[in-house]
C-alpha cells in the first residue's frame, strides 16, 4: 500500500488507492466510482486536512492554463497548478497576482482551498480573486459554480464540496516591488501597526522570543526597473543564510534548548537590512528548505500588539523552548463563507516550532490566547477547534453547511479531519 507524507513530515496516511489523472474527464470517473475522496496537493498544509484511508486524489497532471485573456487579466487554470508555475506563466503575458504569500510551492486549488494569503490592509487573501470554480461533485457530474453562496463557499471549501477541477481568476498587470527588510525595536513597531499598515501596501514583521526587535518587511511597488540578483547572490541570501544557517541555529537548539533565548537574540541581531527591487512574485516568494511545525490565527486586526505581547509572555513564563519566529501579516476583510478573514479586518498571527520538537504544549497555549480574540485558525494549519467551537465564529457558517449539504449530501469528500471542524 502506498504511502503519502506532507512537506513537515508528520502527516501520514495509507490510502486504499492514490490516483493522479491525467484528464479532467479522468478524474470525474475516478470520483464517480470511489466511496471516499480526499485531494492532496502541495502537501504544504500541516493540519490532517488530506488524510484518507479512501481514495487520495493528486491533481498534478492537471496542471494547463486553459484560457487567458491580457486585456481583462481573467486567467482559467488547471487545479493542479502551482502558484510558481502559474506566476511564470503570467508574467509571460505581462500579469501578475495582485498578492501572494511568502511560499509559492501550493497549487492554486489548495491555496484557495485552506484560504492561503500574504499580507497588505487593503488586500484580501488569495481565493478573493476567484471569479468561478469547476467542481467535480460525487456522481462525477462536473458543474460551473460563478455566483451565490455556492462561488462564496468554493472558494474556501477544505475540499468538503466536491473535487475542484479547474478556477477562473482575476490577475492584475505585471508589476515591480521594492522590498525592503530591516530590523526595529519591536515596541516601536508594535506601537506603530495602524501607522506601518497604512504606509505600505505589503508590511510584516517577525519577531523571535526573548530579542528585542522586529525583523520588518515591507513591500511597495515601485516604478523603477527590477534589479534581478545573479545567482551566486540568490543562493548566498537565500539558500545559505535564510536556509543553511538559519537550519544551524535550529539544530543547535534542538540540541541545547538552554540555549534558544541567547540563539534567537544572535539570529535578530544578524539579519541585518536589505533591499531588493524586482518583479513581484520572486519578491513575495522565496524558498523554505527549513521543516517546521506551524499553527496561524487570524483575529481582529486591532488585537493584534496585544496578542503578540501576550504570546511573548507566555512563553517566557512557561519557559517554552522556542527558537522560531512568531509571523505577523494582515489581510483585508473578504466574503468567503469560511475564510478566516470574513467580514473583519484581519491580523494574522503566527507561531512555529522546529521538526522534532515537541510543539503541542506551546500550541494549545497560543490557542487558548487567540480564544480571546475570537480567533479563527487558518485552515491549512495545525489547530485544536471542532465545528461546536469554530461555529459561533463564522457568520456565514450556516450559509456553508446548506452549500455542503446540497453539494455533497452523502459526505464523499470527508474524512476526520472534515467531520471535526465542519461536522458529520
Amino acid at each position: 500500500m502506498s504511502e503519502w507524507r506532507n512537506w513537515a513530515g508528520d502527516q501520514v496516511c495509507r490510502p486504499a488507492a492514490m490516483v493522479a489523472p491525467a484528464s479532467r474527464g479522468e478524474l470525474a470517473r475516478v470520483v464517480a466510482s470511489a466511496d471516499k475522496v480526499r485531494v492532496a496537493g502541495a502537501g504544504h498544509s500541516f493540519s490532517d486536512a488530506v488524510l484518507t484511508d479512501g481514495t487520495l486524489l493528486s491533481l498534478e497532471r492537471l496542471d494547463r492554463v486553459l484560457d487567458l485573456d491580457a486585456a481583462s487579466g481573467q486567467v482559467r487554470v488547471e487545479a493542479g497548478i502551482t502558484l510558481h508555475a502559474l506566476g511564470e506563466r503570467l508574467a509571460a503575458h505581462g500579469l501578475a497576482f495582485e498578492n501572494l504569500g511568502d511560499i509559492d510551492v501550493q497549487s492554486i486549488a489548495g491555496a484557495m482551498a485552506t484560504g492561503t494569503h500574504g499580507t497588505g490592509a487593503r488586500l484580501a487573501n488569495l481565493s478573493a480573486s476567484v471569479h468561478s470554480v469547476e467542481l467535480v461533485l460525487a456522481d462525477g457530474t462536473i458543474v460551473e459554480v460563478d455566483g451565490g453562496d455556492d462561488l462564496l463557499a468554493a472558494r474556501v471549501s477544505l475540499g468538503a464540496l466536491g473535487v475542484v477541477s479547474a478556477v477562473t481568476l482575476q490577475a492584475v498587470p505585471a508589476f515591480t516591488l521594492e522590498g525592503v527588510d530591516a530590523p526595529v525595536p519591536l515596541e516601536a513597531t508594535l506601537d506603530r501597526l495602524d501607522e506601518l499598515t497604512a504606509a505600505n501596501q505589503h508590511f510584516e514583521f517577525f519577531t523571535f522570543p526573548h530579542s528585542p526587535l522586529a525583523l520588518t518587511r515591507t513591500n511597495n511597488r515601485t516604478g523603477a526597473p527590477p534589479e534581478p540578483r545573479g545567482r551566486a547572490r540568490a543562493y548566498a541570501e537565500d539558500i545559505v543564510l535564510s536556509n543553511h544557517a538559519f537550519a544551524a541555529f535550529c539544530l543547535l537548539g534542538k540540541a541545547r534548548p538552554g540555549w534558544i533565548p541567547a540563539l534567537n537574540r544572535t539570529m535578530s541581531r544578524l539579519a541585518g537590512s536589505s533591499r531588493r527591487v524586482e518583479r513581484s512574485d520572486r519578491i513575495f516568494a522565496s524558498p523554505r528548505r527549513v521543516r517546521f511545525n506551524e499553527m496561524e490565527y487570524a483575529i481582529p486586526r486591532t488585537h493584534v500588539a496585544e496578542a503578540v505581547r501576550a504570546v511573548r509572555a507566555l512563553i517566557d513564563a512557561l519557559a517554552l523552548a522556542v527558537g522560531f519566529p512568531l509571523e505577523v501579516r494582515f489581510v483585508a476583510a473578504d466574503d468567503a463563507l469560511l475564510s478566516p478573514a470574513g467580514d473583519r479586518e484581519t491580523g494574522y498571527v503566527a507561531v512555529h516550532m522546529y521538526r522534532g520538537m515537541e510543539w503541542e504544549p506551546y500550541f494549545r497555549a497560543v490557542e487558548a490566547i487567540m480564544d480571546g480574540y475570537g480567533g479563527r485558525p487558518h485552515w491549512g494549519k495545525r489547530h485544536f477547534q471542532t465545528a461546536a467551537t469554530l461555529a459561533p465564529r463564522y457568520p456565514g457558517w450556516t450559509r456553508f453547511q446548506a452549500v455542503r449539504d446540497r453539494l455533497d449530501p452523502g459526505r464523499k469528500f470527508t474524512n476526520a479531519y472534515v467531520e471535526r471542524v465542519l461536522g458529520a
